[in-house]
């Protein structure tokens, strides 16, 4: 606790940080403001019956990522997911298109292409979702609207402000990027995961000391001390970096002995993808509640299972994404060639191992049995919940047993914390981490 207020003391001395940590609060603060601004014409005490359909299935977790502004028919109900889904199509189309491919080497320029691209593609997204929710609203809640307004007319001044109010989301992760401290899209979609814990927890206290569920204080103290191993294991799994044996060392000038015999290490993460594989399966998984909005046949076994987060086929088909997207992500993210022709270009070699090809092969090879642990890994974490809410814990309560909620919010702790310390470090003040060299992990939500 000393140590904490301390730390509080460091970043209010340091005037650029203190601006910075300022700007972050007051624009999450926006965002959540937001998140109960109702639709214009929608009355909010009549939203009852989407409020529970948001109990439940893939419902709640939709509801979880917008921070409520789902269930709240919020201006913001769309949230930052269409972006994600945006972004993840632009990654699949520069690994997969050339004229892509060559935008993502022009570096800067390139990179300010690809988002201007994304942002097209969420717009299209967003023209896409903003009916289906409408529709869903006015199946599940249609006495909220206003009969002196208009249907179709609604709909189109729904769907407006929906898609503004996703884009502007958007625009406030950006800010909170650029002029506050850690990532704006990681840190805008933890606030609205954490956002729903005080009253999942308050929810579940209560509810173990009723006569329906009974266990009292005995088995919510093993649900915590389940979920306190879950969060640790998280920790360990965002941060899980180690030295594997690829061993390099630099040429002398005119010779081939090692330099000043010193042998060094390529380090590479157990888990280089970080959380991505598991919001880019989540996005996926999210497609049957679109489509359920349009399919004449919703009630079949396929989409009952697929639109139910306990169901086997659901987390067997959630699994095989999280580990096909771990490896995806891990090859476009580390390029063993790119790797081998920079340790060439640098005078660097790996004993025993030709330079060029037979180089990025090798780095390939130990990259390949490294993923496949860490895959295995995160693809348990992220059905936690399922297996928690199948023992009895309400799903509101469970979706902090794992899976991308509890990734996100360990993951985005720890980078913030991190960005904090670097800032501090700066000025040789300490933070909370722990003083010395810090090891950054490069955990983001996206």
């Amino acid at each position: 606790m000393k140590k904490f207020i301390e730390t509080l003391k460091n970043i209010w001395k340091v005037e650029d940080l203190r601006q910075r940590v300022l700007i972050t609060i007051l624009f999450t603060a926006i965002y959540r403001f937001g998140s109960f601004v109702v639709l214009p014409g929608i009355d909010p005490d009549k939203l009852k019956n989407l409020q529970a359909q948001t109990e439940g299935g893939l419902m709640s977790l939709l509801d979880m990522f917008s921070g409520g502004a789902f269930s709240n028919a919020s201006i913001f109900a769309l949230g930052i997911m269409p972006y994600i889904s945006a972004s993840i199509v632009m990654q699949l189309l520069a690994v997969a298109v050339p004229y892509f491919q060559k935008m993502q080497r022009e570096g800067e320029s390139g990179r300010k292409k690809i988002m201007w691209y994304t942002r097209l593609l969420t717009v299209a997204i967003l023209l896409f979702q903003a009916p289906s929710y409408l529709i869903n609203l006015k199946m599940q809640s249609a006495g909220a609207l206003n009969p002196a307004i208009s249907w179709n007319w609604f709909m189109w001044t729904g769907l407006i402000i929906l898609a503004a109010g996703s884009m502007f989301i958007l625009w406030l992760g950006e800010r909170i990027t650029d002029k506050g401290v850690g990532n704006g899209i990681s840190l805008i979609i933890m606030i609205g995961i954490i956002a729903r814990l005080p009253s999942a927890f308050m929810q579940e206290v209560t509810n173990r000391f009723t006569e329906a569920r009974g266990g009292g204080i005995v088995m919510l103290i093993i649900e915590l001390l389940i979920l306190f191993a879950v969060v640790c294991a998280s920790i360990l799994l965002v941060q899980a970096v180690r030295k594997v044996p690829v061993e390099y060392a630099r040429r002398v000038q005119g010779n081939k002995t090692y330099g000043g015999g010193a042998r060094q290490y390529i380090p590479l993460k157990l888990f280089a993808a970080n959380v991505m594989p598991i919001i880019f399966a989540q996005a996926l998984m999210f497609i049957p509640l679109a489509l359920v909005q349009y399919s004449t046949n919703s009630t079949n076994y396929v989409m009952r299972s697929l639109l139910d987060h306990t169901s086997l086929l659901y987390n067997v088909i959630f699994a095989i994404l999280i580990i096909a997207f771990t490896y995806f992500y891990t090859a476009i993210t580390l390029n063993p060639t790119q790797m081998a022709e920079d340790m060439k270009r640098n005078n660097g070699f790996i004993p025993g191992i030709k330079p060029g090809k037979p180089t990025a092969d090798y780095i390939d090879t130990i990259m390949s049995r490294i993923t496949l642990p860490g895959s295995l890994f995160i693809a348990f974490i992220a059905v936690m919940p399922a297996l928690a809410s199948l023992l009895g814990v309400p799903q509101g309560f469970a979706q902090f047993f794992g899976g991308t909620s509890l990734l996100i919010l360990v993951g985005v702790v720890i980078d913030t914390l991190q960005q904090i310390q670097s800032h501090l470090m700066m000025r040789h003040y300490d933070g909370l981490l722990n003083s010395g060299r810090t090891r950054s992990n490069g955990v983001s939500a996206y």
